[in-house]
């Protein structure tokens, strides 16, 4: 018996050296393969971030190089001008574009935050929350030319008129369920612990939704709301359909209204010197009003951690 064992003993030891040996083959060709396709990923994804940046770069260069060269203290204190005319100012349609965003955003903060809480708050098999999730994704993907056409059909064509109100509409439709999606999302990251312990000393929902979720997340919620405003700060085709625009000074929300976005599409197509110029310098006031807001959304949302 010992010499059978003695004479297998040499053999198992070669078998197993030679699966060793195959095995580390195997473990640097996997290592090799990965480290290829890590560095292929990385580079298209560096190519990728590029592509973007060139164009970003060229977009903001040209919006500040032509944009700065149109501002004036005019461009805040008069009126769009008549065509081929010198002069004027955007003061009507820098009027006209807080208003609009200022009610729209009243109208859509709101219902978008209830909305944002009842999602967070209720039951996964809520019969009413899964459906208002779903409409609210596809509200949220829906192009915004479109909505203007909704608002055309049931509020401008029944009046008769283009007004102030419809753009209000149109642009509330669009922030509400940018407001829905991130306030959902922001009561989601509260701990279930802390609703557990509220719920555990007696404190009723409403209170506890109030107090704790919204109070853990308010940041956040309002984080959500200033990308709202930035969104709805530069649509165009809603307005075209609703607010139309308005060449004179008009504080009347029931009349067309002047509004940036409508004033830098019509005057970038016009073949006046300077309506163009007073085109990009209201893309450029739009842009940078933009760039603040997303500071300062980007700010709220890092100190809340």
């Amino acid at each position: 018996m010992s010499s059978i064992y003695s004479d297998q003993t040499p053999v198992s030891k070669e078998a197993s050296v030679t699966t060793v040996a195959t095995d580390e083959k195997m473990r640097v060709r996997m290592q090799a393969k990965r480290k290829l396709v890590n560095t292929v990923a990385l580079t298209l994804s560096l190519a990728a971030m590029a592509f973007g940046l060139f164009w970003l770069i060229w977009i903001l260069y040209t919006t500040v190089t032509l944009g700065v060269s149109g501002l004036s203290a005019q461009l805040f204190t008069e009126m769009t001008p008549p065509p081929n005319s010198e002069g004027g100012g955007l003061a009507n349609a820098i009027t006209g574009t807080l208003l609009m965003v200022g009610f729209a955003t009243l109208f859509a903060t709101p219902l978008g935050i209830l909305a944002g809480v009842h999602l967070a708050e209720s039951r996964k098999d809520n019969k009413l929350a899964i459906s208002v999730r779903f409409f609210n994704d596809i509200l949220l993907s829906a192009p915004s030319i479109v909505i203007g056409l909704f608002v055309y059909a049931v509020m401008v064509r029944p009046m008769g008129h283009f007004s102030a109100w419809a753009g209000v509409v149109a642009l509330g439709l669009i922030q509400i369920p940018i407001v829905i999606r991130t306030t959902e999302n922001m009561l989601r990251l509260v701990p279930d612990a802390l609703r557990e312990a509220a719920f555990a000393l007696g404190t009723p929902k409403w209170k506890m939704v109030m107090s704790i979720t919204v109070k853990a997340s308010y940041a956040g919620i309002l984080t959500g709301v200033l990308l709202g405003v930035a969104r709805i700060a530069g649509e165009t085709a809603p307005l075209l359909f609703t607010a139309l625009s308005n060449q004179f000074w008009n504080s009347d929300m029931m009349k067309p209204m002047a509004n940036l976005p409508v004033i830098i599409f019509n005057f970038a197509l016009s073949p006046f010197t300077n309506w163009q110029e007073l085109a990009w310098a209201g893309v450029f006031l739009i842009t940078a009003g933009v760039l603040v807001l997303n500071i300062i959304a980007r700010s709220l949302l890092k100190n809340s951690k």
